[in-house]
């Protein structure tokens, strides 16, 4: 809950907003599905309630990659993989709540262990039977690949677009290594057939719209997360970091730190989307893995508008609307839609949807300071004083000291 402290110190009006938005749509939506009958007007459908969770997911995913692009110049290629783990993470939980009750009744093996004859459980599963742990895994896992990755990165100071091909080639090879049927994560097929998450069933509408609550929430809670990052100390550096790295080298801090921090804290982030993604889709595959799909995120956060926060998550409710229309209408013509959006914005909306309007209402109120100077200006009378120089023979020292002589 956020408490009515944030609200009264002056907090952005649009981050309150944006908030509150959230808040509500976790307690409506739900309502609107569950109590309201189908063939009401205002009654949510199911299949809906799952596609805006996870379009709220892909937000969440949006902000955690504006936050190191948008606020310290990182522009990373590899988000989804970060991504992708939190969502493994999950689906191992998921499995391993199967029990007897997959296809072959094993009540400790997974179907797929199963079918390609796996004798033992596999050390790194031991564990996910618990959520607590899974949890753990999904905030800690990501969180440690991007801090080890990190670490290397900066302090070798490796920038640009060498770091995000860099990133890129991580995400990749993670998705090779993913394909493997020995890595002992369900290989080409991944991790599905889910049953049921705390006991409830994860076809369940109760449970797809608790999924889609914890979401929202989630959202909220890291725009609530990012905007008081962005606007403290911290927040400073990581953008004097962004536009002026050796100047902030020179002045004695360690840019390699702060970027350190704010890529592992975005991974984190990234993980937790990915773990709120899984049971509302029901699978997750090395698919995940794939190079495009971090693209597609820095796509959004562009479209929205980079350094703003809130416009990643417009940016990345619109663009997937849009591609889910564009796949059902026109899907042989989706890509190139996605490549001409990109394509337009950088040319003609380079600060995004949002920081274009924050740009035009900048150049709005500035134009309008002048007028109102000039209409005060006018409305008083213009009282000029002027003080004529003496010469210096005339001047008199104070306390009967010699008076200054001319210059010969």
């Amino acid at each position: 809950m956020i408490s009515g402290k944030f609200f009264a110190a002056g907090a952005d009006r649009r981050i309150a907003i944006t908030i509150a938005i959230l808040v509500a749509v976790a307690i409506v939506v739900p309502i609107l599905n569950l109590a309201l009958p189908p063939d009401s007007a205002l009654h949510v459908p199911s299949y809906m309630v799952a596609l805006t969770g996870k379009y709220l997911c892909y937000a969440l995913l949006a902000l955690s990659l504006d936050l190191v692009w948008g606020y310290c110049g990182i522009l990373s290629l590899g988000h989804g993989a970060f991504f992708a783990l939190g969502g493994y993470a999950m689906g191992m939980y998921l499995m391993r709540q199967i029990g007897d009750r997959g296809v072959y009744g094993n009540p400790l093996l997974p179907d797929f262990m199963v079918f390609l004859n796996y004798k033992e459980l596999p050390w790194f599963w031991h564990g996910f039977d618990q959520f607590w742990f899974a949890a753990l895994m999904v905030m800690l896992v990501p969180g440690l690949l991007a801090f080890v990755f990190g670490w290397f990165a900066f302090r070798s100071r490796v920038t640009g677009v060498y770091l995000s091909i860099i990133t890129q080639a991580m995400t990749y090879a993670l998705l090779l290594a993913f394909f493997r049927n020995d890595m002992g994560l369900g290989g080409n097929n991944g991790l599905t057939d889910f049953k049921d998450i705390f006991g409830f069933s994860v076809q369940a509408n109760t449970t797809r719209s608790a999924l889609f609550a914890a979401s929202a929430l989630a959202l909220a809670l890291g725009v609530f997360v990012t905007w008081r990052i962005v606007g403290s100390k911290y927040g400073k550096l990581l953008m004097a970091v962004r536009d002026a790295e050796s100047r902030t080298r020179f002045l004695g801090w360690r840019a390699e730190n702060v970027k350190l921090f704010a890529f592992t804290l975005s991974a984190v982030m990234a993980g937790i989307a990915g773990a709120l993604y899984v049971p509302q889709v029901g699978i997750i595959n090395p698919g995940e893995f794939d190079p495009a799909n971090s693209i597609e995120v820095v796509v959004w956060t562009a479209v929205g508008g980079r350094a703003t926060i809130v416009g990643p998550i417009v940016g990345a409710l619109l663009v997937n609307a849009g591609k889910s229309w564009f796949t059902g209408a026109l899907p042989e013509l989706w890509l190139f839609a996605l490549g001409g959006l990109f394509v337009a914005v950088t040319l003609f909306l380079p600060k995004g949807i949002v920081g274009t309007w924050d740009q035009w209402r900048a150049r709005s109120r500035h134009r309008a300071a002048p007028d109102e100077a000039d209409g005060d200006a006018g409305s008083e009378e213009e009282v000029v004083v002027r003080v004529e120089p003496r010469p210096a023979a005339q001047l008199k020292p104070p306390h009967g000291g010699l008076a200054p002589q001319p210059a010969e």
